[in-house]
């Protein structure tokens, strides 16, 4: 049987007033309830989240559902068990004049960029226009790289390079952001490149399609999303063309890699067809040297009789294949209405 003496002394030390703070009696026993309380929160937000964690890496689909109730689920146990703490630390939850007086004094102190980073981060995680594991650019500040993890204050983002940035939750409702993956897609790249004058166009487009399409981060063509080769200026070192090619999304998430990559594809390319790479060079005309004009100049100046004359009489060039054409054609003709069918000549009766 339990000592009579030593049970009246532990609910005398259990029961003994440690202060009282606005009409609060604070308690040994309290505290050390409120205490153990909140232990148990966080050892079961802890374990929660982990586990939801867990479940979100190794599932391929529903990821945004997952992250979603991983947050809310943490958020839950938090605030349970911080108002269970308090209820078993003496305060009475039914009057809110003490929190609403200590959440003005807390704004006024400045906590109004804290709550507005919280919320703004609440606004992230249920609006979805930017989720976990999408590839987001932030222009102004340089930042570009994958979504982590969306936190109570600042979003984590993880750049190529294995930096982790953290950006204020704000920073993505109130200023431009770019999603270069929004709901799981892709995007279609640019990747230029110059071939010397006189080249085959013919030969360089089917040579740099050819290295494209057999790409491994190059996605499957369809009717929508097709390899093209463009050709869109004459440069002052040669004709510039630009490969338009769709990635998978996991290239995507890597653009200088992936510039890399094609880039390196199409001089592979070019070599193979023995299309000519033009160098930067420059070209000096003399009006006149030492006193002479016109062909006596260049015979001083040891180069013969000067440049074969161009012709100038008609030529036929060869048609080469225009995806740029192809590609501005498409949507006319989607767009173009039916021709209406022609009228029947009436039958006689």
């Amino acid at each position: 049987m339990t000592n009579p003496i030593q049970k009246l002394g532990l609910d005398t030390i259990e029961q003994s007033q440690i202060a009282r703070i606005a009409g609060i009696n604070l308690t040994l026993g309290g505290l050390v309830s409120a205490g153990v309380i909140l232990l148990i929160a966080f050892a079961a937000h802890w374990l929660v989240t982990r586990s939801l964690r867990r479940v979100r890496e190794r599932s391929d689909r529903s990821r945004q559902a997952i992250y979603l109730l991983e947050r809310l689920a943490g958020y839950g146990i938090i605030v349970v068990g911080i108002m269970s703490a308090l209820s078993a630390a003496g305060l009475n939850l039914s009057s809110l004049t003490v929190f609403a007086g200590a959440l003005g004094i807390g704004v006024g102190l400045g906590l109004q960029g804290v709550v507005k980073e919280f919320v703004s981060g609440l606004f992230l995680i249920f609006d979805r226009m930017v989720s976990v594991g999408d590839y987001i650019e932030i222009e102004d500040i340089g930042i570009r790289g994958a979504i982590m993890e969306i936190g109570p204050r600042a979003t984590r983002v993880r750049t190529n390079d294995n930096v982790n940035v953290l950006v204020p939750n704000s920073r993505f409702i109130e200023q431009p952001v770019t999603n270069w993956t929004m709901k799981g897609d892709t995007r279609r790249i640019h990747v230029p490149f110059t071939v010397a004058y006189g080249s085959d166009r013919g030969q360089v487009r089917d040579a740099v399609l050819a290295a494209a399409r057999a790409s491994p981060f190059t996605l499957p063509e369809t009717e929508a999303r097709k390899s093209q080769v463009w050709l869109v200026a004459f440069g002052d070192r040669g004709l510039s063309f630009e490969l338009v090619v769709w990635p998978t999304r996991d290239a995507v998430k890597r653009p200088a890699a992936m510039h890399a990559a094609y880039t390196w594809l199409i001089a592979d390319a070019l070599d193979a067809a023995g299309v000519e790479v033009p160098v930067p060079q420059t070209d000096l005309r003399l009006r006149t040297a030492f006193g002479l004009d016109g062909e006596e100049a260049l015979k001083r100046l040891g180069y013969g009789v000067g440049a074969s004359p161009r012709p100038t009489g008609p030529q036929s060039p060869a048609r080469t294949a225009n995806d740029a054409a192809d590609d501005v054609m498409a949507d006319d003709e989607a767009e173009m209405p039916e021709p209406p069918a022609p009228p029947r000549a009436r039958q006689a009766d």
